[in-house]
């Protein structure tokens, strides 16, 4: 099986804070976002998130540092063209 590399972008709330990150277990990081579990990441909810899939770690890297440099309203964008509800995306990585 092939390993994937997800870029992703997360929000508190609509309109809340944003946080841009990459992992190779989606699931399990937006698990851990969501119940605080590792210090240096901010509790934020699964919820309100878009991601994008890479093939390489060095190519979701690059993703990943290209958005962190975007305006506020361009990953507002982003997240709205593919969530344009900001709905709960949770059950669809695994979690309920």
């Amino acid at each position: 099986m092939e390993r994937r590399f997800y870029v992703y972008l997360m929000a508190s709330r609509i309109g809340g804070t944003l946080y841009v990150g990459v992992t190779g277990r989606l699931a399990e990081r937006s698990y851990q976002h969501r119940h605080g579990l590792v210090p240096a990441l901010p509790k934020l909810m699964a919820s309100r998130s878009w991601s994008g899939s890479n093939r390489t770690a060095e190519s979701a890297i690059r993703r990943e540092k290209q958005i962190k440099q975007w305006k506020r309203v361009w990953k507002i964008q982003l997240i709205e063209e593919h969530n344009p509800r900001w709905i709960d995306l949770a059950p669809e990585i695994g979690l309920g």
